[in-house]
């Protein structure tokens, strides 16, 4: 039987297609539940504090750079989403001294407008919030060259894809949408092939660095943390790291502090990763796939998964 239209985007695959048992399974589960749901290969760590949190999600970057070394170079892919890490990266590496010249960091991400992505003056810039967060704030004599930074850009996608080949990415880092993507990679639209049912796992997982469509919920949830609730101002396309590209990354690690997703969505994909349920209608499901992959929580964030009157 056909699967149900979106709730939100009749024209779009997303997790309100889903099977409502699977849905209701994930909104019973408590924050004790969540934790019984690590396995090999998927763990699950609790944060108390948000200052534990965000201080543990920064040193994942020292810990990956820390691996770099003249003949093997080594680094992270990180978000702009969470930011709250980044100031704490550039603090960390002035404080130990670590020196940066055989490390690299590659840019997840970038909004796509007019045919390119969009400059590093405009207010959404990627890049520019991952400089003026962190890099810039690097004591010059212990940054990494600019060349050990790597942003996804429409002219050099193949070049940012091939680099995951010559480079170890320790870990890719990032949050999780309200879509439930990480970095832009969004549901598909509903329509050709896929209008009945949305692209099998193995299809979906052939992706790489490439533009893609955002989803409206991806536009909406954008406005509403960083544009000031002008929806009209974000750009419908971006650039974006791939599945292919992830599964060259020793680790995938999520950061859930309860901002960018709700009390649902983060139980959703817990659920559907530990048990391997893949559906790329819910593309964070499809990391269930991946051998390495942790799910960081602020527990407080977790909160409970109810009707709430306010």
């Amino acid at each position: 039987m056909t699967r149900p239209l979106s709730a939100v985007a009749p024209d779009w695959w997303d997790f309100t297609t889903l099977d409502r048992e699977l849905a209701d399974d994930a909104a019973k589960l408590t924050a004790e539940d969540m934790l019984g749901l690590a396995r090999p290969g998927f763990e699950i760590v609790f944060y108390d504090t948000l200052e534990s949190f965000y201080l543990a999600e920064a040193l994942e970057y020292i810990e990956a750079w820390r691996q770099a070394a003249e003949d093997r170079p080594a680094g992270i892919c990180g978000p702009i989403g969470p930011t709250e890490q980044l100031p704490l990266v550039a603090q960390l590496v002035n404080a130990l001294e670590l020196d940066l010249r055989h490390a690299h960091f590659w840019g997840m991400d970038e909004w796509y407008l007019n045919g390119k992505e969009v400059p590093i003056e405009h207010p959404l810039s990627f890049e520019r919030a991952d400089r003026e967060l962190c890099f810039d704030h690097i004591r010059p004599d212990l940054r990494m060259p600019e060349q050990n930074l790597h942003f996804p850009k429409a002219d050099n996608l193949a070049d940012y894809s091939a680099s995951f080949d010559a480079l170890r990415c320790v870990v890719m880092q990032g949050g999780q949408g309200d879509v439930k993507h990480w970095a832009f990679n969004d549901p598909p639209k509903r329509q050709g092939a896929h209008s009945d049912d949305p692209p099998p796992p193995e299809d979906y997982l052939k992706l790489g660095a490439r533009v893609v469509d955002l989803h409206p919920m991806t536009i909406m949830q954008n406005a509403r943390t960083s544009g000031g609730g002008r929806v009209s101002d974000v750009p419908a396309q971006a650039l974006t790291v791939g599945p292919q590209e992830t599964w060259k990354s020793d680790r995938v690690s999520i950061w859930h502090a309860g901002r960018h997703d709700n009390t649902f969505g983060m139980r959703l994909t817990t659920l559907m990763i530990s048990k391997k349920i893949a559906d790329a209608a819910v593309p964070m499901s499809l990391l269930g796939l991946h051998p390495n992959v942790r799910f960081s929580f602020y527990r407080p964030g977790i909160g409970e998964c109810a009707a709430e009157m306010h």
